[in-house]
């Protein structure tokens, strides 16, 4: 599998408010999960182009990221500036 738990545990560690392995509810651990998820879907749909069941997990991932995104822009400016520097989201 491609998302095993310690690379889940590295995750939230890494982007977490806490900086722990358990911090799996902030903004920014879940931010990152999603960012994950969307760059490993995102390599299997350009080798499986016709593979529409994944296409639509894919937007669906895109749109609960961007709403994940949203409330914490309008939480804090600062954070989101940070998650969005640290992870490359936007260019």
């Amino acid at each position: 599998m491609y998302l095993t738990s310690e690379k889940k545990q590295e995750l939230f560690k890494k982007h977490g408010i806490q900086k722990s392995a358990t911090d799996t509810g902030s903004a920014e651990s879940q931010i990152a999960l999603f960012t994950y998820r969307i760059n490993h879907l995102t390599k299997h749909l350009k080798q499986n182009k016709k593979d529409f069941a994944t296409e639509r997990a894919l937007v669906m991932l895109v749109g609960k990221r961007r709403r994940m995104l949203d409330y914490l822009m309008k939480k804090d400016i600062n954070r989101y500036r940070a998650i969005i520097k640290e992870l490359g989201i936007r260019k």
